[in-house]
Formats: C-alpha cells, structure tokens, sequence
C-alpha cells in the first residue's frame, strides 16, 4: 500500500481509513466512467479536484491493450507526472493527497486529491473566437512562447501528456492577463507518462494533439514558427532543416484527427 497525506487531509483522516473517507468525499461530479470519478470538493473553504480510480477488470485493459492502447491503471501516474513536472518548474497542480492499495493491477483501488487552480480559464475558451476577434498581438505571441516552453520543459523532463490539448493549460486569471504577466498551468495528467527520456513516438503524438486542438484558432504560418522555436530551442533553419519528416507527419496527424472530428463531432 501507498499512502500520501498533506494538510488538510493529513489531520482531517488521521487514524482513519483513508481509501475510506474519500469515498465519502462529497461535492459536484465532474465524470463518472466504470471504474473511475472526478468530483470537486470543499474542505476548509478551499477547492480541491478528487480522482478515484476502483479498477477496469481485467476485460478492459485486454479491449485496451488489443486496440492498442496503454490503460489507465490507476492515480499513480498522475501521481508521478505531477511531482516530475514541479522538479522540471512546469507549473501544475499540487497533489495534497494520494493512496494505493491492492496488488491486482485491474482492481486496484487508488486516488489523488489535488488542490483546485481558481480562478482560471482554459486556452480553448480563452481562444474561442481568436479566428473572428483576434487578441492583441504581443498576447497572443507570448502565449504561445510560453505553450512551447511548457511543452518543450515537459517532454525534457521525461512526461508525455498523452491528452495535450489546449483545453488542458489554464490561464490563471486573478489578475489581469497581459503579454508581460500571465500565467499558464498543465493539467489532467491522469493518463501522461513518465519515464527517464521520452520517446519521439509519444513526443510526437503529444505535439500533433497540441497542434489539432489550435487548428480552430486563426493560427498564422509566422505563429507556428514561433512555437517551434520555442519548443526545440533552436534557430529556425536548423529546426525545418533536422526536423521536416517531423513536421509533415504532424501536419498529415492533425489533418487526420481534424476530419475525425468533423465526421463524429463530440463522439471523437
């Protein structure tokens, strides 16, 4: 058994069962899929995001691992992804509590409690009609410098997202946002990877992920430059020199997922 408590829940749960009493953890759900739930709660008059995960049997990672899909076993990857992503100065969530126990990795039983980033706003809504109501200049260039510089610290540290939309970095807004103060968060991390290096397999579906969810935006051909110079950190000859087989196949990726979308909408 794994057990991480900080406070509140460190005093609140002590001598209890803690896999227990976040079960009876109440607030406004946010999913509930068979074998896992996502609720806000409250405790103390702060927020705080709860993920539990009670195992998907055995027939679900087999449908998983046929499909070619790498299950979601449990809260410990989300666990792992968040603290590398503070050791990397990503910003992110703060997990405040986390357990796990049971040895059948299909009916483990685990959870993490995260602290809630408010107030905020998602890169989706934040950019929803940039196409027709283009933001100011400099706003929209740091933002996207600063997604590059995310992205690019994260797959460094050895964390591939594996959902890197841009519905996944919140733009915190307690004070005004501007090109020279603002700041952006990672977030749901619930199924990301972490290992010593990633692997350009899993870097690039991150980045052709990240670059399907813009394709709504009204992003430039001078906007896409930026983002790649800002995420490979290197002169822009080199980067479309070294890395144009890459380049194509993210187009051909997020063209790909594009048409998904069209055809099945939401459903994707």
């Amino acid at each position: 058994m794994k057990l991480f408590l900080a406070e509140p829940f460190k005093s609140l749960w002590a001598g209890r069962d803690a896999f227990a009493e976040v079960e009876r953890l109440q607030g406004q759900v946010y999913r509930e899929l068979e074998g896992r739930s996502t609720l806000r709660t409250e405790v103390a008059g702060r927020g705080y995001f709860v993920k539990i995960h009670r195992g998907i049997g055995w027939g679900e990672v087999a449908k998983n691992l046929f499909s070619a899909k790498l299950p979601v076993l449990g809260a410990g990857q989300e666990f792992k992804a968040v603290a590398r992503l503070h050791e990397a100065g990503v910003p992110t969530m703060t997990a405040v509590a986390y357990g796990e126990r049971g040895s059948n990795p299909a009916a483990q039983h685990s959870f993490i409690i995260t602290e809630e980033l408010a107030p905020t706003v998602s890169l989706e809504d934040f950019s929803l009609d940039w196409r027709t109501t283009p933001p100011e200049p400099r706003l929209k260039r740091a933002l996207i410098a600063e997604v590059a510089r995310l992205v690019g610290t994260m797959h460094r540290a050895g964390v591939n997202h594996r959902d890197c939309y841009i519905c996944h970095f919140l733009l915190h807004t307690d004070k005004p946002v501007s090109a020279d103060d603002f700041k952006l968060s990672v977030i749901d991390l619930h199924r990301a990877q972490t290992r010593r290096a990633i692997t350009p397999r899993w870097r690039n579906k991150d980045l052709a992920a990240l670059y399907f969810s813009a394709l709504d935006i009204g992003l430039t051909k001078h906007d896409k430059l930026r983002f790649l110079k800002g995420y490979f950190r290197q002169p822009l000859r080199q980067i479309l020199s070294h890395e144009a087989v890459l380049l194509g196949k993210l187009e051909k990726k997020a063209d790909k997922l594009y048409a998904r979308k069209q055809r099945y909408g939401d459903a994707l």
